[in-house]
């Protein structure tokens, strides 16, 4: 499901393109770079291509999506961060490269405060807490339970990646036990989890929900503050016992610092208008990708409360990659 949802949404193109706007001026000049710096094909991939089209037919410039993958997306953010700051180079990256990279990596190639430019947080996702149906879990309180008194192995996409830091998060507030289990991205992890070779972990809901409607996986719980409308009757962490437990995933969109301030608040702008049109929030909402579409100021508030929180839960885990 999720695989056609995303093949469908590279297909909205056509539709916003036809949206009119003012062009800019003097921005761009020349084709315009975004950089990915995870896979091709990921919902963060296919939603920069969806707005590389909305901005070439807005800006009448070429946008053109790359894709530098590695070091949880250190490679491509410094890709981008030591990039001329004109405009031409753009970021489209996880929140937790930017906010949990600079706490968990001893070294990091570039400094995301003073290095980039938040331009807006284009979307955000939620994780939801799974078990393979093999489990007796029939809520968080059966979960906790058995984990206060063994330790439960679970699953996440790699070290600091959101599953990982979710988990953690919780473990600690909650008090269980765990035992992470890391793999080298989704697509393998979701695999075993249905497979039943791993049997638990928090993982982004949009690859989830048929798996769940299927009885392959039960859900336990949503991160987020609100329950999803694709699975209404799953609980958030904070309904069950744990208020203080809230997360989510956000997609960011940046440029190196010192980018000029004109040619910062044109791509703010368009890009906030993309997000707006209404077939793409609705083919997002299918795999549980919310538009947020915030101003620059809102987006700054934003990252530094997730970096304050992500930066205590890091420490508090003892995770550290040198």
């Amino acid at each position: 499901m999720l695989r056609a949802s995303l093949l469908a949404l590279t297909t909205i193109g056509a539709a916003i393109a036809g949206i009119a706007a003012v062009p800019a001026q003097s921005y761009p000049t020349r084709p315009v770079k975004i950089i990915v710096p995870f896979p091709a094909g990921g919902p963060l991939d296919v939603l920069g291509r969806a707005i590389a089209d909305r901005l070439a037919a807005s800006l009448k410039q070429t946008f053109i999506v790359e894709n530098r993958v590695g070091a949880a997306g250190n490679t491509g953010s410094d890709a981008a961060a030591k990039a001329e700051p004109d405009g031409h180079t753009l970021l489209l990256v996880l929140s937790s490269t930017l906010t949990v990279n600079p706490v968990l990596y001893s070294k990091m190639p570039f400094d995301p405060e003073k290095d980039l430019r938040l331009i807006t947080i284009a979307t955000r996702s939620s994780l939801l807490l799974v078990v393979h149906p093999s489990l007796p879990f029939r809520s968080v309180k059966d979960f906790v339970s058995h984990a206060s008194k063994e330790p439960i192995a679970y699953a996440h996409a790699g070290p600091g990646s959101p599953g990982h830091l979710m988990m953690e998060y919780f473990r600690i507030s909650a008090g269980f036990k765990s035992q992470p289990v890391p793999y080298r991205g989704n697509a393998l992890l979701v695999t075993d989890l249905v497979g039943g070779q791993i049997k638990a972990g928090f993982v982004g809901s949009g690859g989830l929900f048929q798996h769940v409607r299927d009885g392959k996986l039960r859900a336990l719980a949503i991160s987020t503050p609100q329950r999803s409308p694709l699975l209404p009757d799953v609980p958030t962490i904070a309904e069950v016992g744990y208020p203080e437990v809230k997360f989510a995933s956000y997609f960011v969109l940046a440029a190196p610092a010192g980018v000029p301030d004109s040619v910062a608040g044109v791509i703010e702008r368009e890009v906030r208008a993309a997000l707006q049109v209404p077939e793409l929030k609705a083919k997002l909402r299918t795999i549980d990708i919310e538009v947020m579409a915030t101003t620059a100021e809102e987006a700054r508030a934003l990252f530094k409360a997730e970096a304050e929180l992500m930066a205590r839960v890091v420490k508090a885990a003892g995770m550290r990659i040198n």
